[in-house]
């Protein structure tokens, strides 16, 4: 297993810049059949797409083992909300890529009998799966960081707070300040952790991606291409700055 793992860190970066590439067409697609380009152009684009696509498949061979290892890692955190999600992220996606290979065994003639649409559907199932296991995980992170930030403040703060309090009439207007003091220290907190606002904005990018295809919330091409592009390029940030990725 530990080949596969090496070969799955190795290409990572080469297949998030075909992972780029693929959303850029699907964008510029969408924009030349808004525009009313040829039916030339827009079939060499989407050809460009699927090939862009098969070759991603190709370098995520060995992804179902590096995920697997992940998840052996994650296991033994001592934070068990962390531990829950992290395993069970890791699990899916490891799922998810395996369905992925035999998607790509399907396409490239070395398994015709194999169900591309059932298995695309499968693949995109435990795809999503693991997109909402890690915007769990996302939110745990905020909301520790969150209440971390304010007992930090309270000590400073307290004073400000209670007159804020004392002058704040009762209902809506007491409501409204309060949600207002979360905003401010939810975006604090963003603003202050790179890393965990880059992981919010890749997984709610790629959130679109699986429920589109599997008809759950259907979304333009055009979006979906936008989406996929702008998380794709937020991974290789990551990639590029191993500090901007977030850790367990």
């Amino acid at each position: 297993m530990e080949p596969w793992v090496r070969f799955s860190a190795q290409s990572q970066a080469r297949e998030r810049l075909l992972r780029a590439a693929q959303y850029g067409c699907a964008l510029a697609g969408a924009a030349l059949r808004r525009n009313g380009a040829s039916a030339e152009a827009v079939t060499r684009v989407r050809q460009l797409e699927a090939h862009l696509s098969l070759g991603r498949k190709l370098l995520r061979l060995g992804g179902s083992a590096d995920a697997l290892e992940a998840a052996k890692r994650a296991i033994h955190l001592s934070d068990a909300v962390l531990r829950f999600c992290l395993t069970l992220g890791h699990l899916n996606r490891a799922v998810y890529l395996a369905c992925d290979n035999v998607l790509w065994a399907a396409k490239a003639g070395l398994a015709p009998s194999v169900d591309q649409e059932k298995w695309s559907q499968r693949s995109f199932r435990y795809y999503l799966f693991a997109l909402i296991v890690n915007l769990s995980r996302d939110a745990y992170e905020i909301r520790v960081l969150m209440e971390r930030e304010a007992g930090g403040g309270r000590a400073k703060g307290s004073e400000a707070g209670r007159q804020q309090r004392r002058h704040a009439e009762p209902g809506l207007q007491q409501l409204g300040l309060r949600l207002q003091l979360e905003l401010r220290l939810l975006l604090r907190v963003l603003r202050s952790n790179p890393p965990l606002l880059l992981d919010v904005l890749k997984n709610a990018c790629d959130l679109f991606i699986p429920l589109d295809k599997l008809g759950l919330y259907r979304s333009s091409p055009a979006f979906v291409g936008l989406c996929g592009l702008a998380s794709s390029v937020l991974s290789i940030l990551t990639i590029l700055h191993p500090w901007l990725k977030l850790k367990p």
